[in-house]
């Protein structure tokens, strides 16, 4: 459970880090206050994930879980039909392809065909 809230609340961090470490990164001493965070997150004795999972990420979430739950129930119906919709569509595209490819093939049987004129099949005499 400690290890979950810490890459819980680590995870929240880098996120959020990303966009703030654009702005503020010029501040005198920016990299070590932050290497210092990570160290009070990640030490037993202080145990600085679990403090703030606890005040502020646990909290949040449980007042946010349904509209999370109903949010993961639309993205797994809107997943299905995306998949629905796009294996259509490739079994769409491979119908036209075999049609092509059969009337593409189908123009050189036929033009082998024809070198089989009449005169050639009565050429070949009946054996019966």
């Amino acid at each position: 459970v400690r290890w979950m809230m810490y890459w819980i609340v680590f995870a929240l961090f880098m996120a959020t880090e990303t966009f703030t470490d654009l702005l503020i990164s010029w501040l005198p001493f920016y990299y070590e206050i932050k290497m210092a965070f990570i160290v009070w997150l990640l030490s037993p004795y202080t145990r600085g994930a679990s403090l703030l999972y606890r005040k502020f990420v646990h909290p949040t979430l449980s007042r946010k879980e349904k509209d999370i739950d109903t949010y993961i129930i639309q993205a797994r119906e809107r997943s299905y039909e995306t998949m629905v919709r796009f294996g259509k569509r490739g079994l769409n595209m491979a119908a036209t392809a075999a049609v092509q490819a059969a009337t593409k093939s189908q123009g050189a049987l036929v033009g082998r065909l024809r070198s089989f004129s009449m005169q050639d099949l009565r050429s070949i005499p009946d054996e019966a």
